[in-house]
């Protein structure tokens, strides 16, 4: 049984096939959608609140002709104590798949451990695969020629990720450059380089050394196709805000070290945005601040990564 949990469970052929696949839906929408989920419901299961997630998902596997449940964790068993591959043989006898939002990686992991239904990570502490596949894929619709090769456009292209570069966005940023053919350059405070479980997977998947860390942004941003920031305080880090904000505030995105960027380059944020922290607005209303498109192709690029799960054989 095939799940997305991470950036790498697709190879890249796989990989070009789920972007052509996302272009194709996200053109014919509204006309004409393959009701690749009729008579199927797909669960969510979710332990951190969301906007752009939940609706991306709850709309595109209606789109696909399926059924979105949502669960709020605390609602089900699993929030009373009930393991969590017990939860995972049950729902699979239920539903047809499972979308999870939750802080510790080690649960999707052991819910697609456990069922046989294929398994999507909507985001986890560790990485936030979803996200990047929708953004690679934002750049790729502005970079490849007409109905050219999305993937192939990537190749050869420079993100600059500044802030806090030890979260879940900065690891799924590294394993996505690597699979796409891109550099990555990231940029943070000493002490906010990936950790050692994050080191370990980009070495597992081939990717030792496949990162460039700098405490000096402007060296990150130098010769960047795309500059990219993340909210400083993530859910969960609550308490070390203050300190957060300050160690971060060199690494703020604003239009002077935008401007060191290429002159085309694109700002990237997987929002929520918080002007005046990690970006100003100046930033945000850039007309290359592409941040609303990137929200937009949650829904493309995941009803076609729903898509290619949902048509392999069950388990």
């Amino acid at each position: 049984m095939k799940h997305f949990l991470k950036e790498t469970d697709f190879k890249p052929h796989e990989v070009a096939e789920v972007f052509a696949l996302a272009r194709d839906l996200k053109q014919k929408r509204g006309r004409h959608t393959p009701p690749v989920l009729q008579h199927q419901t797909w669960a969510m299961i979710f332990s951190k609140s969301s906007t752009r997630t939940r609706v991306s998902f709850e709309v595109g596997i209606h789109e696909l002709g399926g059924n979105p449940l949502f669960l709020n964790k605390n609602d089900i068993q699993l929030g009373r104590g009930e393991s969590i591959e017990d939860t995972a043989k049950v729902l699979s006898r239920f539903v047809h798949g499972l979308v999870v939002r939750t802080y510790d990686h080690a649960e999707v992991e052991r819910l697609a451990a456990a069922g046989n239904i294929p398994v999507i990570n909507a985001l986890t502490d560790f990485l936030h695969p979803c996200q990047i596949y929708a953004d690679a894929f934002t750049l790729a619709e502005r970079w490849a020629p007409k109905d050219g090769d999305l993937l192939a456009s990537l190749k050869g292209r420079k993100i600059a990720f500044l802030g806090d570069t030890a979260c879940n966005m900065a690891n799924s940023w590294v394993l996505g450059a690597n699979l796409f053919g891109m550099k990555i350059a990231l940029s943070g405070p000493k002490g906010f380089e990936p950790d050692a479980a994050a080191n370990a997977l980009f070495a597992k998947e081939g990717f030792a050394g496949g990162y460039q860390f700098t405490t000096d942004p402007y060296e990150a941003v130098k010769d960047a196709d795309v500059v990219y920031t993340d909210v400083w305080v993530s859910m969960g880090k609550e308490a070390e805000s203050a300190e957060r904000i300050k160690q971060m505030t060199p690494f703020a995105v604003t239009a002077k070290l935008f401007a060191a960027a290429k002159p085309d380059a694109y700002f990237m944020h997987c929002l929520p945005a918080y002007p005046g922290k990690e970006v100003t607005q100046e930033v945000l209303d850039n007309p290359r601040s592409i941040i609303f498109d990137q929200a937009e192709n949650r829904l493309h690029a995941q009803k076609a990564i729903m898509a290619v799960l949902a048509q392999q054989p069950r388990a």
